[in-house]
């Protein structure tokens, strides 16, 4: 398992594609949309912008897998080419191929 590693599951104004792995970021918030008592657990210092896209995103670590709320400016790419070990991805993912997930057709708009 590969520390902090999720998968982008709709992509609005970001450069990564939909089903692509990403590094540290299933949903996308235009800006951000979570509680004000989240956005001040954040150390100001590295706390982000609240006028960026935030994401909503299956990730894994060391310890497990969870749903990571993420802003733009923190995502990164994950260039290793393997998959990611979630237990939400079957569900909504078909064939992984290329470094992407193929979304199921129940899901596409």
């Amino acid at each position: 398992m590969r520390v902090s590693t999720s998968v982008m599951l709709c992509s609005i104004a970001s450069s990564a594609a939909l089903g692509s792995v990403q590094d540290y970021s299933q949903d996308i918030d235009p800006v951000f949309a979570n509680s004000e008592e989240w956005y001040e657990a954040i150390p100001e210092d590295v706390r982000p912008d609240r006028d960026q896209p935030f994401y909503h995103l299956l990730a894994e670590n060391g310890e497990g897998s969870y749903i990571a709320y993420v802003s733009q400016q923190n995502l990164l790419g994950d260039d290793s080419g393997e998959p990611v070990d979630h237990p939400a991805i079957a569900g909504l993912f078909g064939a992984y191929s290329n470094g992407k997930y193929m979304l199921r057709p129940l899901y596409c708009h």
